[in-house]
């Protein structure tokens, strides 16, 4: 069927890969007969980083069950496959047709900058994307100036919805957060609940057989009945949650474990950031649960606070392409580090940074090591990051305290790119696009662009990960004595001493700082150089 027929008979709607429900726009709104849905299957964007297989299998066998479920509604369906080429180039028969083809607008940047050249030419017309939950002028009216802070963007969206509010206008339980209770040691009970799995059908076993063959040489383990991939799965898998984490999830939030990874953390982030759930059916769903209001309170801040803030600050920044100050740059390497541990380039096969803009590459620290190829299971001797790393190739997935206070931690103390930091977290987990992911890596984990979004680095010794772990009995080093990380932390405030000094969330700690004497300070050091060196070199430390 021609372009010009096809837009005469129906109104085309491009749905990209991360836009899967027929919950928003104009699937919600309008006749299914009367619609008609684009789908793009790209291997080239694929190949573009080496992306863990199980994030690769999770997009396809979604995307495909999509298609069959709009079909089977009624809605006509145009799914293209794509070798090579940018995700444009599958769409160049729609110039000069009768009407444009609508699409909400895309959440990542590097889709949008894609489009662009066909949403100039009004091949493409953008609607507004209606899987947020809160508005620009949300963050707007809450953040009038620079730094922005969370805080009052969570207080600004749940006083404007209503959002765990009273009746007189109040958060309920008297606190607009309970942050400080959900911050306990998990000791091993409660058990931690085991994953759903579900059967492969004919779909995904096929989308399996695609990755094995053709995406091959892309690192992680493939996992297929690990993957929710039909809209009736999404929702079994949210179930599953509500049942078997949310009642716990409060009090553990800040807990990590190599007995249970995920502990009570839902993992719906995956389903989330694909469309298949969305987040006001889930910020609904948990104000009626009758649980903790800590549980309640700590899962909606991560949806209402963290998830839409940071996307926000994505978009106001042009990906950070906008700050002041902060670096971009062209032909950076997009591989996470792969090069360092493969010892050979990323290869594309094709020419897959044409025409892309230039990255951002903020390090307001000055922190341009390579990443160290215990990210890409090259043991370090470290339980605790070895640990996390061993789960993050398994599964394509840890929970955001492993994220923020294990492998950014370690990262910032070693003065690992914040740049190669935030494209190896992109190619590993399940749930990462760039606005989730530039955000959380570059202006919090590392402190890359200094207190544009939060307060201090988020760097810790081994005293938080023995406190809020298990890893520590399990390690060579002893977290008391001579584990390595408490030296990389003090190396770490020493040398750059004239950047935080003032910060008055480091108060304590810079004074602890100089209270040390110059013989520990010149050990500090030694230990960081000696560990930085002996962890690019891909070696395993050892005590001694």
């Amino acid at each position: 069927m021609q372009p010009k027929t096809r837009a005469k008979s129906r109104r085309w709607l491009l749905v990209p890969y991360d836009q899967l429900s027929d919950q928003m726009g104009p699937l919600a709104k309008e006749p299914a007969d009367s619609l008609g849905i684009i789908l793009v299957e790209n291997a080239w964007k694929a190949a573009r980083r080496p992306y863990h297989r199980q994030k690769l299998a999770a997009v396809l066998t979604n995307l495909r069950h999509f298609a069959l479920e709009q079909a089977a509604r009624g809605v006509r369906v145009d799914h293209r496959v794509v070798a090579s080429g940018p995700y444009r180039t599958a769409l160049q028969d729609l110039e000069g047709t009768v009407a444009p083809v609508r699409l909400m607008r895309p959440a990542e940047w590097e889709l949008r900058d894609d489009l662009r050249p066909l949403v100039e030419r009004g091949t493409l017309e953008i609607l507004p994307h209606e899987g947020w939950l809160t508005t620009p002028d949300d963050f707007r009216e809450s953040q009038p100036r620079r730094p922005y802070r969370m805080d009052r963007f969570y207080r600004r969206v749940r006083t404007r919805t209503g959002i765990l509010m009273t009746e007189a206008g109040k958060p309920e339980g008297g606190r607009w957060s309970f942050d400080t209770e959900n911050r306990k040691r998990w000791p091993g009970s409660p058990p931690a609940p085991a994953l759903p799995r579900y059967d492969p059908d004919p779909v995904t076993r096929e989308v399996g057989t695609l990755i094995e063959e053709r995406f091959a040489r892309h690192p992680g383990t493939l996992d297929l009945t690990r993957l929710p991939a039909t809209a009736t799965q999404a929702q079994d898998f949210w179930s599953w949650a509500k049942r078997y984490c949310l009642p716990l999830f409060g009090p553990y939030e800040d807990a990590m474990s190599d007995v249970a990874p995920s502990l009570f953390h839902s993992r719906t982030s995956l389903l989330l950031n694909l469309g298949r759930l969305l987040p006001q059916q889930l910020v609904k769903d948990v104000e009626r649960m009758d649980i903790p209001l800590a549980s309640k309170e700590g899962f909606i801040r991560q949806l209402i606070g963290w998830r839409e803030f940071m996307h926000h600050v994505h978009e106001v920044t042009d990906g950070f392409r906008e700050v002041e100050g902060a670096a971009t740059e062209e032909n950076v390497p997009r591989d996470g580090g792969y090069q360092q541990w493969a010892g050979h380039v990323w290869e594309t096969g094709s020419t897959a940074d044409e025409g892309l803009a230039p990255t951002a590459t903020p390090s307001a620290l000055g922190a341009h090591a390579p990443l160290p190829p215990m990210y890409w299971g090259k043991e370090s001797g470290l339980h605790c990051v070895d640990t996390v790393v061993e789960s993050v190739w398994q599964e394509g997935y840890s929970h955001h305290i492993t994220r923020l206070m294990v492998l950014s931690n370690l990262a910032s103390l070693l003065d690992v790119s914040p740049r190669q930091l935030t494209d190896w977290f992109w190619v590993a987990y399940v749930d990462a696009y760039d606005w989730v992911v530039e955000p959380n890596v570059l202006a919090m984990g590392t402190w890359a662009l200094e207190d544009l979004v939060v307060t201090k680095p988020y760097v810790a010794s081994a005293n938080y990960i023995n406190k809020m772990s298990d890893y520590c009995k399990s390690c060579a080093f002893d977290p008391r004595k001579n584990c390595p990380i408490t030296r990389l932390y003090w190396a770490f405030l020493e040398r750059h001493r004239a950047k935080l000094t003032g910060n008055p969330r480091l108060f304590q700690m810079m004074r602890l700082l100089d209270k040390r004497s110059t013989a520990e300070r010149k050990t500090d050091a030694e230990q960081f150089d000696r560990v930085q060196r002996e962890l690019m070199a891909g070696k395993r430390l050892s005590p001694g």
